[in-house]
């Protein structure tokens, strides 16, 4: 049984950072990916960024929304993935989930077999 959990969300301002943690239990395969979603009040689950378990960083993808601004980095000694969350706006509140899918990262929710279950944040003006 895999089970994720998100840490690190919070109430910041705008042009602040934030990073998150999803600490992963379980076995984690070399073909599994993991990834970052987030849903705003009212929204449909959005995906943010994405990433193979194991492999280079060619393998990682980047929502455009989040481009530049956003990194998803892991730490497989830990069993740990982040998002490096830079020059945030008003529009990235959210709860964001972790996710995790056998195969590459894609952008679709139901793609995903395993979710947290996710951490707020709240960026103000």
């Amino acid at each position: 049984q895999v089970q994720l959990v998100e840490s690190g969300g919070g109430f910041v301002q705008a042009g602040d950072s934030l990073t998150l943690s999803c600490a992963i239990s379980g076995r984690t395969f070399s073909s599994s990916a993991m990834a970052w979603f987030r849903q705003a009040s009212g929204k449909e689950r959005e995906f943010v960024a994405g990433m193979r378990w194991s492999g280079g960083n060619d393998a990682i993808r980047t929502a455009e929304s989040v481009k530049g601004r956003f990194t998803i980095s892991r730490d497989s000694t830990k069993n740990m993935v982040f998002l490096q969350m830079d020059s945030l706006k008003v529009e990235d509140t959210a709860v964001y989930y972790c996710a995790r899918r056998t195969g590459a990262p894609v952008s679709g929710a139901t793609m995903y077999e395993y979710w947290g279950q996710g951490t707020q944040v709240t960026v103000s003006s």
